[in-house]
């Protein structure tokens, strides 16, 4: 079996992965939460309003001050939201979770041994070209 068909068996198992499956349950979560919908909904309602009062030629500064600030808090209301939060977790986890499958493959294309590859740290990119702390 070559290793295309190798990937694709292991990205199929990946699919099952709780860490893939807590992502998928945390946006749907998003999606079905109606208030974070509606926060979502004014706040690019209010971006679009700030893009086009930075956009005039004669800006009202105070008004861009205001509507940046009411883009601000209304984010800050998304980002602190239980569903939001529960999403960036999961997020993070599947991050995580391919920065190591690429630093697995970084080191195997090197010539290393992915077998001794550990999982990364949370700063690290899965590209071991900028990086000479795994091996």
């Amino acid at each position: 079996m070559d290793c295309i068909e190798l990937f694709k068996k292991a990205a199929a198992a990946m699919q099952t992965d709780p860490r893939l499956l807590a992502l998928t349950t945390a946006q749907k979560a998003c999606d079905e939460d109606q208030v974070l919908q509606e926060l979502i909904g004014q706040f690019n309602l209010l971006r679009i309003d700030l893009n086009e009062e930075i956009g005039k030629s004669e800006r009202d500064n105070q008004k861009i001050a205001e509507l940046n600030e009411k883009v601000g808090k209304v984010y800050q209301e998304i980002m602190e939201a239980p569903a939001m939060v529960a999403y960036n977790e999961a997020k993070t986890a599947v991050e995580g979770m391919i920065n190591h499958i690429n630093a697995i493959v970084n080191t195997a294309v090197e010539g290393g041994d992915p077998m001794l590859v550990e999982e990364p740290s949370a700063s690290c990119t899965g590209s071991c070209s900028s990086c000479s702390g795994c091996h």
